[in-house]
């Protein structure tokens, strides 16, 4: 028992690993996109926004899932004591992604007018090309990223994805920078000055993704060639006499890859498809073509940007619940696998919750201080969509664990479901109501929101794990709602003194945090054994008791 003590307690630790490293990927990706929106302007955020829509696609589709597929794998021989197995994993999976990557990167180069026109921003085909190579180099990091998960250490990834951020921010920001200029002269030759502008910036800043992805395909490599040795020495202990062939290898990564990749794709693909749908139906109810790409590039630039944050910790606990699950899934350990779902489904909603709240209270001011927009269109956009943060965390990590108890198929389904039912709810907000960019994000927070059921009861079902329903979701929320009432009538205040928006935001936040922790705690939304997993956990529970709070 208390091994499988530890192994939960290692499960949430290796899950906060990676949420930090996400949420200050995130918050690195948020800092950057300050200066690249200030430079390239809401029009240079739709191009860039739109040939990312693009290129993730493309990227789901050849090698999103792989990481997932290969830490699975690793994690279910070396359980078994298979080290020369797990090699061949990961020697198999590294070629069926360079073969993938490597196709998906030629596809998307020669096709990117193709693409770019079918969602009706062809200036977006110039960014799409510089992302083209990415493809080939992120689904060879994914396959090394997915090994080291295997192994149950996320430390790798974390590291490799914070490296990977920064160089991705300072070569965006300092091309963009550059190439708008550039941008400048050609546009006045050819007599459309903003809109190379734009492009060519948009351009600059994909420019850091594929520097940052390079940078992490280095570090990955490095770390590979120092565990080898640690390895070799593991296959020499190994005497399995069942050896992996690469044919059953390669049969094994489809059949793990596919429903992964099916579910990956129909999860992800609603945003290109709320593209499609949304710019060809505003251009024939003959909006301003400027003004569509500005509400788009807010959508994407800064919307979309502020509302990952939060949600990259649900990605992160995903990430790391699979490779759990799977051992303890093929040990046939059913309460230890019922504890380490209903773990991370709390993690995710005791941060979740709040996030939502306080981007719902702080809306203007948020989209004021760090995009310098005051304007209500994209305030209200960040208020309506706010309460999406809960839903799309709960649908990710559901996915992560569904997949982790070996009912891959069944996220692909209920994804195949919510994306039909988003794309008519869309075209009904479109054409019944005329609720333009606002008709976007209800669409998408609608799908996130079915996406949760289905998933939901799909996890009860095959797992029998039961959640706490007033400790994981009714007490988080109540205690957001008392640190909202004080986050906006300290900004008020404090607004009002000293009209400052910064200086504001920021006091606001800091009480809201301080608020909410306390709230938790009297209102036993949180134990001192749960409290002490979080990352940092020893120091919040010392702080707790000299608060008294436990």
């Amino acid at each position: 028992m208390s091994e499988n003590r530890k192994s939960d307690t290692a499960f949430i630790l290796q899950g906060s690993i990676l949420a930090i490293a996400s949420i200050v990927s995130r918050i690195v990706g948020l800092v950057y996109r300050i200066p690249l929106t200030a430079i390239i302007g809401k029009t240079g955020n739709d191009y860039y926004g739109t040939a990312y829509e693009i290129y993730n696609i493309l990227l789901i589709i050849s090698s999103y899932s792989i990481p997932l597929a290969v830490s699975k794998l690793v994690a279910a021989r070396m359980a078994e004591g298979q080290a020369k197995n797990a090699m061949k994993v990961l020697k198999g999976s590294l070629a069926f992604a360079a073969l993938t990557g490597g196709t998906a990167a030629v596809v998307v180069y020669f096709l990117a007018d193709v693409f770019a026109n079918i969602l009706k921003t062809p200036m977006c085909a110039l960014a799409l090309r510089v992302l083209a190579p990415v493809l080939f180099i992120v689904a060879i990091v994914g396959v090394l990223r997915g090994f080291f998960q295997g192994l149950h250490t996320m430390i790798p990834t974390a590291i490799s994805q914070i490296a990977e951020q920064v160089l991705n921010a300072i070569v965006s920001v300092f091309a963009a920078y550059t190439l708008v200029r550039y941008g400048e002269r050609v546009g006045a030759v050819l007599g459309q000055k903003e809109i190379y502008r734009a492009a060519y910036g948009a351009a600059g800043g994909t420019l850091g993704t594929a520097i940052g992805s390079l940078t992490a395909l280095i570090f990955m490599c490095v770390i590979m060639m120092l565990y080898m040795k640690r390895l070799k020495k593991k296959m020499r202990r190994d005497h399995t006499k069942s050896v992996l062939e690469y044919k059953a290898l390669f049969r094994l990564l489809i059949f793990t890859i596919v429903p992964v990749l099916l579910s990956t794709t129909l999860y992800n693909i609603s945003s290109i498809i709320d593209t499609g749908i949304f710019k060809n139906i505003v251009h024939l109810q003959g909006y301003d073509a400027k003004e569509v790409s500005e509400w788009w590039g807010v959508y994407t630039g800064q919307y979309r940007v502020l509302i990952n944050v939060p949600i990259s910790i649900a990605s992160a606990m995903a990430a790391s619940s699979v490779p759990a699950l799977t051992a303890a899934f093929q040990s046939k350990e059913k309460l230890r696998v019922q504890r380490q779902i209903t773990s991370a489904t709390r993690f995710v909603m005791v941060i979740a919750i709040p996030c939502a709240m306080g981007l719902f209270v702080l809306a203007k001011p948020v989209m004021m201080l760090l995009f310098n927009d005051p304007d209500e269109t994209s305030a209200a956009m960040l208020r309506v969509g706010a309460i999406a943060v809960v839903f799309y965390a709960l649908s990710t990590l559901s996915n992560g664990l569904l997949q982790g108890i070996n009912r891959m198929k069944i996220p692909v389904k209920n994804a195949a479901i919510a994306l039909v039912a988003q794309a008519l709810v869309l075209v009904l907000l479109l054409f019944a109501f005329h609720l333009n960019i606002y008709a976007v994000v209800l669409a998408n927070t609608f799908y996130a929101a079915l996406m949760c059921v289905l998933n939901g009861l799909a996890v009860i079902r095959y797992s029998g794990a039961k959640q706490d329903f007033a400790k994981t979701y009714v007490i988080p929320f109540l205690a957001s709602c008392v640190m909202g009432l004080s986050v906006y009538v300290s900004y008020e205040l404090i607004e009002l003194i000293i009209h400052s928006n910064a200086i504001s935001t920021a006091i606001s936040i800091i009480v809201g945090v301080i608020v909410y922790f306390v709230v938790l705690l009297l209102m036993h939304g949180i134990s001192e054994n749960e409290l002490r997993r979080f990352p940092k956990g020893a120091l919040l529970v010392q702080i707790a008791k000299k608060m008294q709070l436990l």
